[in-house]
């Protein structure tokens, strides 16, 4: 069979001929074998299913009782520009930080779309980049930790710094799989829209629900913080604000994972997923509207799966903000012990929520393709990472760190933009700057939001492939030759299938 490029036209580095491949023959796995892409017709992890939609009912719920009073209230005042910020009442946050984290909002969806395009014209190069800055950035750190004489976490970074430069140069000898397999899916993304439908839904769903958090957000501190209009007619402390402000934060950093996660599980059992296993749709063997059929698995059948990960992610983010923000307070209290051990307790969580997270992402693949639970496809995806576990995790560590300076970036974007905007308006609500350190963090979590959104649907596709690399290396090695000749020579652990 001779070589396809898998799309025609004009692209990338991986269309010509390559050394010969490994002879698998003309048998290979049926598409829907083990009721790939055909799951059964069930309700998988209904309880977290019902806990999701709990939740978010709960949310829509606070978020009208406060919106309700905010309006009344003409939202405290505040407009746009120097005029108009002047004009809100000064107690609280009001009207004009919502205009301006609107404005912060479209920002950060501008951003990361002009990131990832710049990512597949220089991919290569920023993945050096990426690599380098992430090195500095670990011995930057080190060098002010041991400065300022934090010692307990400048012995966490001297071990990192020392662990991320000693595998320099494993890491950079991984890039060009790394980067072929991030161009092969820009390429794959190039001729089907529905990438792209998928990702900026995803974006635009996370910066609505952005928008709709910071509305809310704002509307408690103006109902409840003492010393509002609205503490007239009803309770207000500060107690009851913080508890509020963490039901919320709960709710929309869930939410978000979850319709983060959605997005990936119907790009991997759509697009992703159907080329790879089916070949390019103008091979006549892809199914009709793979992501259409993708997304309503994704949300209905597999959302309590889905949900279920994403629980436990967001518990043990809220756990990390939690830890630091005790070790601010202790800080600030003059309690350095304290804020020592709650500093090493949040790394240490942090450290977890990432392993979660990563492992999280090949759960969701194996839920997308095979329509499994939460726990069955995380076993699978077990089986898989003690066999291929540092390869993936190499791999997705090189797309991954590239994706999350990018989010980083257009996080300090935004932080840097909103920082601006209350330097030269000068709103009435933060006339003493009380205000700038809450509205600085809520521009900066909204941009690298936004980015990471985004992001998500080209870590889709790479792991999507490395998973069909793993499980069913025959697929590709029959289809496309030339292709999974140059994969296996910059990885020749891909001639051998994951053992089930």
């Amino acid at each position: 069979m001779s070589y396809q490029q898998p799309y025609p036209g004009p692209t990338p580095n991986y269309s010509h001929a390559y050394a010969p491949t490994p002879q698998y023959g003309a048998d290979f796995k049926n598409p829907y074998e083990g009721d790939r892409f055909k799951p059964k017709k069930k309700i998988n992890d209904p309880i977290f299913l019902v806990l999701f939609i709990a939740q978010l009912l709960g949310f829509a719920a606070l978020s009208g009782v406060a919106l309700k009073t905010w309006i009344d209230e003409g939202g405290l005042g505040g407009g746009l520009g120097k005029g108009g910020v002047k004009s809100g009442v000064p107690v609280t946050l009001n009207r004009s930080a919502v205009y301006l984290l609107l404005l912060v909002t479209a920002a950060a969806v501008l951003l990361s779309s002009l990131y990832l395009m710049l990512t597949r014209a220089f991919t290569k190069i920023i993945m050096h980049i990426t690599l380098v800055l992430t090195i500095i950035l670990n011995i930057g750190i080190c060098i002010y930790f041991w400065i300022t004489k934090y010692y307990s976490g400048a012995i966490i970074f001297t071990i990192i710094a020392i662990l991320s430069v000693v595998s320099y140069f494993g890491f950079r000898s991984r890039i060009p799989l790394a980067a072929l397999l991030f161009q092969v899916v820009m390429d794959v993304s190039k001729h089907h829209l529905s990438v792209y439908a998928v990702a900026f839904s995803a974006l635009i769903l996370t910066a609505a629900l952005s928008v709709w958090y910071t509305f809310t957000v704002i509307a408690t501190y103006a109902k409840w913080t003492p010393g509002s209009p609205s503490c007239a007619t009803t309770s207000c402390s500060s107690g009851k604000v913080a508890g509020l402000i963490f039901f919320e934060t709960f709710s929309y950093i869930w939410t978000s994972q979850v319709i983060g996660n959605v997005a990936l599980a119907t790009l991997a059992g759509g697009p992703y997923g159907c080329w790879y296993y089916f070949g390019p749709r103008s091979a006549g063997q892809m199914p009709k509207h793979p992501t259409i059929t993708a997304f309503g698995r994704a949300s209905t059948l597999s959302l309590g799966s889905i949900s279920f990960g994403s629980l436990i992610v967001t518990i043990l983010e809220m756990i990390r903000l939690v830890l630091n923000a005790a070790a601010n307070n202790a800080s600030m209290e003059g309690n350095p012990v304290e804020a020592c051990l709650a500093c090493c307790a949040a790394c240490f969580i942090g450290f977890i929520e990432g392993l979660v997270e990563y492992f999280n992402r090949y759960a969701y693949i194996e839920i997308a393709l095979y329509g499994k639970s939460y726990i069955p496809a995380a076993k699978d995806t077990w089986r898989l990472f003690k066999d291929r576990g540092i390869d993936a995790l190499v791999n997705d560590s090189l797309v991954g760190m590239t994706l999350m300076w990018g989010a980083y970036a257009i996080g300090l974007l935004s932080l840097l933009f909103c920082y601006l905007y209350l330097r030269i308006t000068q709103p009435s609500y933060n006339s003493d700057g009380q205000y700038t350190p809450i509205m600085l963090v809520f521009a900066f979590f909204i941009g690298m939001m936004c980015a990471s959104t985004l992001g998500s649907a080209i870590e889709a596709g790479v792991s999507t492939i490395f998973v069909g690399l793993g499980e069913d290396p025959a697929v590709l090695a029959v289809r496309a030759p030339e292709l999974f000749a140059l994969i296996a020579e910059v990885y020749p652990h891909v001639v051998q299938g994951v053992p089930h």
